[in-house]
Protein backbone atom coordinates (compact mmCIF):
# COMPACT_ATOMS: atom_id res chain seq x y z
CA UNK A 1 0.00 0.00 0.00
CA UNK A 2 1.49 3.29 -1.00
CA UNK A 3 0.77 6.38 0.42
CA UNK A 4 0.78 9.90 -1.28
CA UNK A 5 0.97 12.44 0.77
CA UNK A 6 0.66 16.18 -0.35
CA UNK A 7 2.97 18.54 0.69
CA UNK A 8 1.94 21.89 1.22
CA UNK A 9 3.58 25.41 0.04
CA UNK A 10 4.82 27.51 2.80
CA UNK A 11 1.74 30.54 2.86
CA UNK A 12 3.65 33.66 3.46
CA UNK A 13 1.71 36.41 5.16
CA UNK A 14 -1.77 37.33 4.13
CA UNK A 15 -1.82 40.38 1.78
CA UNK A 16 -4.41 42.17 4.84
CA UNK A 17 -1.31 41.77 6.80
CA UNK A 18 1.65 43.39 4.31
CA UNK A 19 -0.69 46.18 3.47
CA UNK A 20 -1.18 46.69 7.42
CA UNK A 21 2.56 46.45 8.48
CA UNK A 22 3.02 49.04 5.41
CA UNK A 23 1.02 51.30 6.71
CA UNK A 24 2.77 51.17 10.25
CA UNK A 25 5.61 51.61 9.15
CA UNK A 26 4.74 54.65 6.85
CA UNK A 27 2.82 56.64 10.30
CA UNK A 28 6.02 55.79 11.93
CA UNK A 29 8.26 57.35 9.45
CA UNK A 30 6.16 60.09 8.64
CA UNK A 31 6.37 60.52 12.71
CA UNK A 32 9.82 60.31 13.09
CA UNK A 33 9.69 63.25 10.34
CA UNK A 34 8.02 65.31 11.85
CA UNK A 35 9.37 65.29 15.41
CA UNK A 36 13.16 65.62 13.66
CA UNK A 37 11.60 68.23 11.63
CA UNK A 38 10.52 70.35 14.44
CA UNK A 39 13.71 69.61 16.72
CA UNK A 40 15.44 71.19 14.10
CA UNK A 41 13.43 74.23 13.59
CA UNK A 42 13.20 75.14 17.44
CA UNK A 43 17.06 76.02 17.31
CA UNK A 44 15.83 79.64 16.55
CA UNK A 45 18.43 81.87 14.40
CA UNK A 46 19.66 84.70 16.81
CA UNK A 47 17.28 87.82 16.45
CA UNK A 48 18.29 90.85 14.32
CA UNK A 49 18.95 93.71 16.12
CA UNK A 50 16.20 96.89 15.50
CA UNK A 51 16.46 99.36 13.71
CA UNK A 52 17.94 102.67 15.24
CA UNK A 53 17.05 106.15 13.84
CA UNK A 54 20.19 108.56 13.29
CA UNK A 55 20.05 110.60 16.92
CA UNK A 56 20.59 107.06 18.34
CA UNK A 57 23.71 106.53 15.84
CA UNK A 58 24.85 109.18 16.13
CA UNK A 59 25.04 109.62 20.39
CA UNK A 60 26.48 105.56 19.89
CA UNK A 61 29.32 106.80 17.30
CA UNK A 62 30.44 109.21 20.05
CA UNK A 63 30.26 106.85 22.61
CA UNK A 64 32.87 104.36 21.03
CA UNK A 65 36.27 104.20 20.51
CA UNK A 66 37.91 103.84 17.63
CA UNK A 67 38.02 100.07 16.52
CA UNK A 68 41.02 98.53 15.65
CA UNK A 69 41.99 97.41 11.41
CA UNK A 70 40.28 94.02 11.12
CA UNK A 71 41.71 91.38 9.74
CA UNK A 72 43.43 91.86 6.36
CA UNK A 73 43.58 89.40 3.05
CA UNK A 74 47.44 89.51 1.64
CA UNK A 75 47.97 87.56 -1.82
CA UNK A 76 51.32 85.44 -1.59
CA UNK A 77 53.57 85.49 -5.23
CA UNK A 78 52.58 81.57 -6.76
CA UNK A 79 54.96 79.38 -5.28
CA UNK A 80 56.15 76.73 -8.15
CA UNK A 81 58.87 74.12 -6.91
CA UNK A 82 59.57 70.66 -7.43
CA UNK A 83 59.09 67.82 -4.74
CA UNK A 84 61.60 65.95 -2.52
CA UNK A 85 60.35 62.54 -4.44
CA UNK A 86 59.48 62.12 -7.00
CA UNK A 87 61.96 65.00 -8.02
CA UNK A 88 60.04 64.79 -11.43
CA UNK A 89 57.09 65.63 -10.10
CA UNK A 90 56.21 69.95 -10.00
CA UNK A 91 54.07 71.92 -7.60
CA UNK A 92 52.16 74.79 -8.41
CA UNK A 93 50.11 76.35 -5.43
CA UNK A 94 48.70 79.73 -5.24
CA UNK A 95 47.93 81.15 -1.39
CA UNK A 96 46.75 83.76 0.49
CA UNK A 97 46.91 84.51 4.34
CA UNK A 98 44.76 86.13 6.56
CA UNK A 99 46.72 88.56 9.11
CA UNK A 100 44.81 89.84 12.34
CA UNK A 101 46.09 93.04 11.18
CA UNK A 102 47.99 95.22 8.32
CA UNK A 103 51.84 93.43 8.24
CA UNK A 104 54.85 94.91 6.72
CA UNK A 105 55.72 93.07 3.32
CA UNK A 106 59.07 91.80 5.03
CA UNK A 107 56.88 89.52 6.99
CA UNK A 108 54.68 88.35 3.94
CA UNK A 109 58.05 87.14 1.84
CA UNK A 110 59.53 85.70 4.61
CA UNK A 111 56.28 83.36 4.95
CA UNK A 112 56.45 82.99 0.91
CA UNK A 113 60.22 82.09 1.45
CA UNK A 114 59.40 79.44 4.50
CA UNK A 115 56.51 77.96 2.55
CA UNK A 116 58.59 77.56 -0.60
CA UNK A 117 61.56 75.55 1.28
CA UNK A 118 58.97 73.28 3.07
CA UNK A 119 57.24 72.58 -0.22
CA UNK A 120 60.34 71.47 -1.62
CA UNK A 121 60.67 68.74 1.48
CA UNK A 122 56.95 66.88 0.62
CA UNK A 123 57.09 63.45 -0.60
CA UNK A 124 53.74 62.96 -2.88
CA UNK A 125 52.68 60.23 -0.66
CA UNK A 126 52.23 63.02 2.28
CA UNK A 127 50.00 65.04 0.00
CA UNK A 128 47.83 62.04 -1.66
CA UNK A 129 44.33 62.21 -0.65
CA UNK A 130 41.74 64.65 1.27
CA UNK A 131 43.68 63.44 4.67
CA UNK A 132 46.84 64.90 3.09
CA UNK A 133 45.42 67.86 1.98
CA UNK A 134 44.27 68.76 5.67
CA UNK A 135 47.89 67.98 7.37
CA UNK A 136 49.62 69.85 3.79
CA UNK A 137 47.07 73.23 5.02
CA UNK A 138 47.49 72.66 8.95
CA UNK A 139 51.43 72.75 8.21
CA UNK A 140 51.46 75.58 6.36
CA UNK A 141 48.99 77.52 8.85
CA UNK A 142 51.63 76.19 11.68
CA UNK A 143 54.88 77.77 9.70
CA UNK A 144 53.00 80.99 8.70
CA UNK A 145 52.41 82.04 11.96
CA UNK A 146 55.62 80.64 13.34
CA UNK A 147 56.96 83.30 10.99
CA UNK A 148 54.88 85.77 11.76
CA UNK A 149 54.23 85.62 15.41
CA UNK A 150 51.12 84.92 16.01
CA UNK A 151 49.77 87.06 13.34
CA UNK A 152 48.99 85.21 10.15
CA UNK A 153 45.52 83.72 12.34
CA UNK A 154 44.56 81.62 8.76
CA UNK A 155 46.07 80.45 5.27
CA UNK A 156 43.88 80.09 2.22
CA UNK A 157 45.00 77.71 -0.55
CA UNK A 158 43.52 79.28 -3.62
CA UNK A 159 45.30 76.67 -6.22
CA UNK A 160 46.74 73.63 -5.97
CA UNK A 161 48.36 71.65 -9.02
CA UNK A 162 50.59 68.78 -9.10
CA UNK A 163 52.17 68.11 -13.14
Amino acid sequence: MATTEQIEAPKGPSFVIQIAMLAAMTVAALGVGWMSGSYLKSSEAPPKPAKLDHSQKAEEKKAEKPAAAGPVLTDLAPITTNLAAPEDVWVRMELSIVYDAPQPAQMTEAIHQDLLAFLRTLKMYQVEGASGYQHLKADLQERAAIRSNGHAKDVLIKTLLFE
